[in-house]
């Protein structure tokens, strides 16, 4: 262990965790009244998955939910974030509520504070139901309804005992993977489906967020934001101002209207086309007052000008190709990223906690005699921590660190090639392993040096 890494140097009152997602690890998908999602409906799409893998069993959290809570209080972590499937909840979007459901999460929920771990719960983890895609999904603005609803029902139903709540994971990944480039569920493509997308988003979290602070006034509520430090390739204005036009995109465009900020329409001006979306009243409709601020960080990108590449004239240069480390999902390896977006978000609203509530990396793992000795992963949280701790050091306002993740799980359209966990999960036999990663995380959450 870095002998210079300390828990104790974050202070008593920083929050560790581990996050999951509903969709990646709870597998029995038709189970007790589930509804379909639209990533039930997109992995039984031929070529949509590596592999052609579903999330059918995934890591079988539904019914092993009591095996792995006490691997996290084994492994001395406090705070766990999960999802909750909306689909278990209103098994058609919008309806009657399945109780079943509703008692699967008071189940996780309870068995979690009797063993001592804070639940953080995530409401929207990119499984919207199938029945309200087939309605328009994100496009349609009546999902600002239907989503408030849905987080109604889980502050009414949970909020007597969990006390942090997420509003929505990623909104820049789900709405550009899925509603643009059609990578992710529900594989839409184009400017027409993007755009009304982006908004009814920001809506839909600024509504859902005000009805959770209504009924759970006591409650502290964020959201979370994917980002990547960008940089210019060179410093060629072309570069230079092909790496802004990214930035706004990959991460500036929700947290900054939701910051009453207002879209980033002049860097990218394709993003003008959200003005025929806007509706008379809806600017104050958009802003609201954080608790705090999620982000989630995996690595840098170099950004490059592109003549090619409609909209924002830049592509990304890969990592492979700049002779830098990189994960199993082609990611650079780079700590100082994560410090770089701390500084950068936290400009925003100096006086606003941030949590970065995943950071975490896929390696290639080997299951031995002697258990997963994943180095490699250990190095990567040790190091990221270390520029958590810098940022910290310089007056950055962050309150706590979840890694990405429990278990191996389902990793959307690569399947299960990419293992993140802490703990190895053999999918034929769903037998849990912890590796040196969660041994050393356990350890150093321990106080042990």
């Amino acid at each position: 262990m870095d002998n210079k890494l300390n828990k104790k140097l974050f202070g008593d009152d920083f929050a560790w965790g581990v996050s999951t997602a509903a969709f990646q690890t709870e597998g029995a998908c038709t189970k007790d009244g589930k509804g379909r999602s639209i990533w039930d409906e997109f992995t039984s799409k031929k070529g949509k998955v590596l592999n052609g893998e579903t999330a059918e069993t995934a890591c079988d959290f539904y019914h092993r939910y009591r095996e792995d809570i006490d691997l996290i209080k084994q492994m001395n972590i406090p705070n766990f974030r999960f999802s909750i499937a909306w689909t278990r909840i209103l098994p058609n979007g919008e309806g009657e509520v399945n109780q079943l459901g509703i008692d699967h999460y008071n189940n996780v929920i309870n068995y979690c504070l009797e063993q001592g771990i804070e639940p953080w719960v995530t409401i929207y983890h990119w499984d919207l139901p199938q029945a309200l895609e087939a309605k328009g999904g994100w496009t349609n603005r009546e999902i600002v309804g239907w989503f408030t609803n849905y987080a109604t029902i889980c502050a009414q139903y949970f909020g007597d005992r969990v006390k942090h709540w997420m509003v929505m994971n990623e909104p820049g990944v789900f709405t550009g993977a899925g509603y643009f480039l059609g990578l992710h569920a529900p594989g839409r493509t184009g400017l027409r489906n993007y755009l009304p997308t982006i908004h009814h988003t920001v809506l839909s979290i600024v509504s859902a967020a005000k009805q959770l602070r209504y009924v759970l006034p006591d409650a502290t509520i964020g959201t979370t934001f994917s980002c990547s430090h960008i940089e210019p390739y060179s410093q060629k204005t072309r570069d230079i101002n092909a790496a802004n036009r990214v930035d706004a995109l990959l991460n500036r465009l929700f947290i900054e209207p939701l910051l009453g900020l207002g879209y980033p329409m002049n860097e990218v001006t394709a993003l003008k086309g959200i003005n025929k979306y806007i509706l008379p009243g809806d600017e104050a409709n958009m802003t609201f007052d954080f608790d705090f601020i999620g982000i989630q960080n995996y690595t840098r990108e170099i950004v490059k000008f592109s003549l090619f590449t409609p909209y924002v004239y830049a592509r990304l240069v890969k990592a492979v190709k700049r002779n830098v480390p990189t994960t199993l999902m082609g990611w650079e390896v780079h700590p100082p990223a994560l410090y770089q977006v701390l500084k950068q978000f936290a400009a925003y609203r100096p006086d606003k906690p941030i949590y970065i509530t995943e950071n975490g990396v896929a390696f290639e793992d080997t299951l031995s005699d002697e258990g997963i000795l994943d180095t490699e992963r250990v190095e990567f949280l040790q190091t990221h921590i270390s520029e958590v701790l810098k940022a910290k050091n310089e007056g950055v306002n962050v309150k706590g660190y979840f890694v990405w993740t429990l278990t191996d799980n389902f990793e959307w359209a690569e399947g299960y090639h990419p293992r993140f966990g802490l703990i190895h999960v053999d999918f034929k036999t769903q037998r849990r392993t912890i590796k040196a990663s969660g041994r050393w995380y356990g350890k150093f959450l321990k106080g042990d040096s």
